[in-house]
């Protein structure tokens, strides 16, 4: 049986349009890059100034000057560059990030995302989180359903919310959820998974417009 995360990962690939500049998160999102074509034309962009991330490096290939914004090790594709700090930030405040996505421990039922802050753990400070959720054309948040038994899809944030913005779509290894003026739309369920199923998980109202079909995740 496929893995949660990946499971997650494969099915944020889809969404990623030939030719795009996408921003990933640490943890779960960078994962992503693994599943998508070389011949997509996609670069990855990370806040730490390289555009033009590849997948992570088979084990004893990591370089210590090439990692992502969490300090993983990473690749570079043909026609990467190293900027700045000051250029990568301008990319994203900008608006030209075609796509970010991020992890989070909670998305609320108004599309909200909370991201930045966990209980009981030292945060240094926001990161690129804001400047993503506010720059990015479109933000897809990954992230598993649920976290210690706790829905991690809720009807309010109670962690502090990363921005105003309604984020554009939810992935988690049970469903994929489309934040609306109306509300929290169950567009697709995972293999195996009854709407049922995915109701009976999540704290948020749900809506059900007709058929949800299964995710995909070739």
């Amino acid at each position: 049986m496929m893995e949660a995360k990946e499971r997650i990962a494969r099915r944020v690939a889809r969404e990623i349009k030939p030719g795009s500049l996408v921003n990933l998160g640490i943890g779960l999102p960078s994962m992503v890059a693994n599943f998508v074509p070389a011949d997509r034309g996609v670069f990855f962009q990370a806040e730490n100034g390289v555009i033009g991330l590849g997948a992570r490096p088979p084990e004893g290939m990591e370089d210590p000057h090439l990692t992502d914004a969490g300090g993983g090790f990473v690749t570079a594709v043909p026609g990467a560059a190293s900027i700045d700090s000051a250029m990568s930030f301008g990319l994203i405040r900008g608006g030209h990030l075609d796509m970010t996505v991020l992890g989070g421990p909670q998305v609320d039922e108004r599309g909200h995302l909370a991201n930045w802050k966990v209980p009981g753990k030292m945060v240094p400070g926001m990161g690129g989180a804001m400047d993503l959720v506010t720059g990015a054309k479109r933000v897809v948040v990954a992230m598993q359903h649920a976290a210690k038994g706790s829905s991690k899809i809720v009807r309010e944030c109670t962690l502090p919310l990363t921005a105003q913005r309604r984020i554009d779509l939810v992935v988690t290894d049970l469903a994929v959820i489309e934040p609306t003026d109306e509300g929290l739309v169950l567009r697709e369920r995972a293999p195996g998974v009854t709407i049922d199923d995915v109701m009976a998980a999540t704290e948020a109202r749900l809506l059900v417009r007709g058929a949800v079909p299964e995710m995909p995740l070739d």
